[in-house]
């Protein structure tokens, strides 16, 4: 899945500190809000991705690759894609989505919403 893709899905969850408002999880979390995806958070607002109250399409990992692999070992639900922020990334995530056949992306929300948002389409 590209990011053109990515953007007309509507579910996202932020992994990271999206009450901070200096940290790029917290930037993500308002741009997409604003242009109309339904979005949940887990670190500073959710504790797990067992909490939040709506089908995962996107998982958005804008967290410490530490937090990140153990998100995804805990998840037990279905993500249609994982897109890793750049400083997100580890090569044991890309192993471990590779391994279980989790569609996934190394890029950036804020750009996919800037060319592709869908309110703009």
């Amino acid at each position: 899945m590209d990011l053109k893709e990515i953007m007309q899905l509507n579910n996202f969850v932020v992994a990271g500190n999206t009450l901070d408002q200096e940290k790029y999880a917290y930037k993500i979390k308002q741009k997409l809000i604003k242009h109309g995806y339904n979005v949940a958070c887990i670190d500073k607002e959710f504790a797990n991705l067992s909490e939040i109250p709506f089908d995962i399409e996107v998982l958005d990992l804008c967290i410490h690759p530490a937090k990140g692999i153990k998100i995804l070992k805990e998840n037990q639900r279905s993500i249609k894609v994982v897109v890793i922020q750049p400083g997100a990334e580890s090569q044991e995530i890309l192993d471990f989505l590779q391994a279980n056949n989790i569609d996934h992306l190394e890029g950036c929300l804020l750009v996919g919403l800037s060319l592709y948002a869908k309110d703009q389409a």
